[in-house]
């Protein structure tokens, strides 16, 4: 299977779907949860026939929070989040739901975090895969060290993560405003998991192609890379499928409490697997032959053309 004569159909849709993904991050954007944004959450039971979402909703803007979030989680259960509250409010607003709904819930979990907790959250979160990616950077170049430009293959299976990255925050945005699915901590802690994912599958397809690449210094690179793609994927697939297939089923049957982190497991999953197939071998044969050099400086040629005086 010629994977690598397809690198210019991948280029173009991997960067179609990275630029979606960008767009969508500033409209609609994120649907921040409280890690990020501040506030507070709780989490109501009605034991009697539970009330509709909108009936809740209505209930809680009495007291004043009109911006206030509620999300049915199912068998009379209710997330409501709103913002920071004073002291006291908490029973106000169970009080006005009591009221108007003529049940009182049981309270499930009450969660507040404050402005600078969450400002601390964005900070942590963005430094985690900042070094990530570096410390993914600094293993390939020492671990590929006998082949040459092992740079190269730091550079692309980092490209690869930032891929992944891209694309998951790109659907999670869709996602939050289709089923008000959450950025939250544990957000973060799926993209790192999914990172750590990648980038094994990534380096299994270089390796093999580190050890093609000694075996036969004087094959053409880009045979080297098809070859060792054909070596590998049935084992990268075969361990996506059999991860996704258990992701799902957990999805499916799991209940909500860890719906967000498997959707972002899942979705990392599929397109990690994607991106360590298609998007950073080609990458690398790109850079090997001097291609992603043309398609790179051709902008900016262009652009110095234009920018000259007549």
């Amino acid at each position: 299977m010629d994977i690598i004569g397809k690198g210019r159909v991948i280029g173009y849709i991997s960067a179609v779907l990275v630029v979606i993904s960008i767009i969508l991050l500033f409209a609609p954007g994120l649907n921040l949860g409280i890690d990020f944004k501040s506030g507070t959450t709780f989490t109501y039971a009605f034991e009697a026939e539970p009330p509709d979402t909108d009936d809740v909703r209505a209930a809680v803007a009495s007291t004043g929070h009109d911006e206030a979030i509620v999300q049915s989680l199912g068998e009379g259960e209710f997330l409501i989040r709103i913002e920071e509250i004073e002291d006291g409010e908490a029973q106000t607003i169970l009080n006005a739901v009591t009221d108007r709904l003529g049940s009182t819930p049981a309270i499930l979990d009450t969660t507040t975090v404050g402005r600078s907790v969450a400002d601390d959250t964005v900070q942590n979160a963005i430094l985690a895969v900042i070094v990530a990616a570096i410390v993914v950077m600094a293993y390939i170049i020492f671990a590929f060290r006998a082949v040459p430009n092992s740079r190269r293959y730091a550079i692309a299976a980092v490209v690869a993560l930032g891929h992944d990255v891209a694309i998951t925050l790109g659907l999670f945005a869709v996602l939050g405003q289709a089923i008000g699915v959450e950025v939250n901590a544990i957000f973060i802690v799926g993209i790192l998991t999914v990172i750590g994912y990648s980038v094994n599958d990534t380096i299994v397809i270089f390796d093999r192609i580190r050890e093609n690449t000694l075996i036969a210094p004087n094959r053409p690179f880009r045979n080297t890379v098809n070859i060792s793609i054909n070596e590998t994927i049935t084992r990268s697939l075969a361990t996506s499928i059999t991860t996704a297939t258990v992701v799902l089923a957990m999805l499916m049957f799991g209940g909500p409490t860890l719906r967000d982190f498997l959707i972002v497991l899942l979705t990392g999953v599929i397109v990690g697997s994607y991106s360590s197939i298609f998007v950073a071998s080609n990458l690398l044969v790109a850079w090997h032959s001097g291609t992603l050099g043309k398609v790179i400086g051709a902008p900016l040629r262009r652009f110095r053309r234009q920018a000259e005086p007549v």
